[in-house]
């Protein structure tokens, strides 16, 4: 559709033409979008007279499911702004989206081609906010979907799988003990009578080129201009690659000029990537994760590595966080500027406060702060921080 050439190994470079694929045919790499830019972009102009989620498919795979999702709003906080010495600060809240998180951009992308390919069952492992989004997005497209998902997934994360009709599995522990049962299913699965959609991170292009229009109207919102900074909360990567992805593509097609740095915020207990990126090397598996930030607890990420590179070349850097200051922050949003922040959100607020004190943003920066997932949905961890303060 619109641009779309193809998709390209991230690996090998080797090229896969169809609009439907999961992995590289030829090294099991990770598959990126290809596209045509410099002939069917659309202006400016034509972007802007568009409404929804979905304003530029030309630089998309394939047309969403749609839930209403996308079109979130890039909401200024000049309040935390003044505290934290920067000309403007904006949170683009991921968490307007139908099912509250970020994950329903990719998911929309991930059910459309298990329904192109005459899938029947989307399947993955989740730390819970995208199995509640994939379970959704399954039912709207006719499908079923198998959620894995550990012990310490939220209560309202796991009622919402059931709730849409998903298929759940619970799992004692934590996300690496529901991935590892999920590809224990998989295994024993015959590969012909297969009729299951990989839906996790990277294990297809969808999720991951999803969350572009993230980037696109961050920057139609400010008039078309280029943020100084993009802090993201960092779990399997999505969020980083497919923001530096859309940066570079609209840059390259003459849209804005330049692009911004991109900041990997993780919490201190599980930082694979952050550490790969202060250590100058590629990601290693956390052994013992330890964080109550449980959309973030990837000790493991599919996609550390492509997120190391999607932050590395933008200027950005990484920066983890203590649990107990990304949960302050939240709270801090809330009271201060009435802005309800999940724990991951708070992660990027409170790596926002780290970066400037380390000298990487400035005085005369627009930052945006991404909130990947929905206030609602961990009130009771940031409550909990509170009481323990006597607050």
């Amino acid at each position: 559709m619109g641009c779309f050439e193809g998709f390209r190994c991230a690996d090998c470079g080797a090229t896969v033409p169809e609009v439907v694929a999961t992995r590289c045919g030829a090294c099991s790499g990770v598959l990126e979008g290809s596209y045509d830019l410099d002939g069917g972009v659309p202006s400016r102009d034509t972007v802007a007279e568009r409404t929804g989620g979905w304003r530029l498919p030309e630089l998309l795979p394939i047309g969403p499911v749609k839930l209403g999702e996308g079109a979130t709003p890039l909401i200024e906080v000049p309040g935390v702004a003044d505290e934290l010495d920067v000309a403007s600060l904006h949170v683009k809240d991921e968490g307007h989206n139908p099912t509250g998180s970020v994950a329903d951009r990719g998911l929309a992308l991930v059910a459309a081609a298990a329904a192109a390919r005459g899938d029947t069952r989307l399947a993955l492992a989740s730390t819970g906010v995208d199995g509640q989004s994939a379970a959704a997005y399954a039912a709207r497209a006719g499908l079923d979907a198998r959620v894995v998902v550990p012990s310490r997934a939220s209560f309202v994360t796991k009622a919402m799988i059931n709730v849409h009709g998903g298929d759940m599995r619970v799992v004692e522990g934590r996300f690496d003990d529901a991935r590892a049962a999920h590809a224990a299913e998989r295994d024993d699965r015959p590969a012909e009578s297969d009729a299951r959609f990989p839906a996790g991170p990277f294990e297809s292009p969808y999720r991951h080129e999803g969350v572009k229009p993230v980037y696109h109207e961050i920057v139609q919102t400010l008039a078309w201009r280029v943020p100084d900074a993009v802090v993201v909360p960092v779990g399997h990567g999505t969020v980083p690659v497919g923001v530096r992805s859309a940066a570079r593509e609209l840059a390259a097609a003459g849209l804005v000029d330049g692009t911004p740095r991109v900041y990997a915020a993780q919490p201190a207990g599980c930082a694979p990537v952050v550490e790969a990126l202060t250590g100058g090397r590629a990601p290693e598996p956390i052994d013992h994760p330890d964080t109550v930030v449980g959309a973030l607890e990837v000790p493991d990420p599919t996609g550390g590595r492509w997120a190391v590179e999607a932050v590395r070349p933008s200027g950005g850097a990484g920066v983890a966080v203590a649990d107990e200051d990304a949960l302050d922050a939240a709270a801090t949003v809330a009271h201060h500027e009435g802005l309800e922040l999940g724990v991951a959100g708070g992660v990027a607020a409170a790596g926002a406060w780290t970066l400037r004190e380390r000298g990487e943003l400035a005085a005369a920066d627009t930052v945006v702060l991404v909130n990947p997932v929905a206030g609602s949905k961990d009130a009771d961890v940031v409550r909990s921080r509170l009481m323990g303060r006597g607050l």
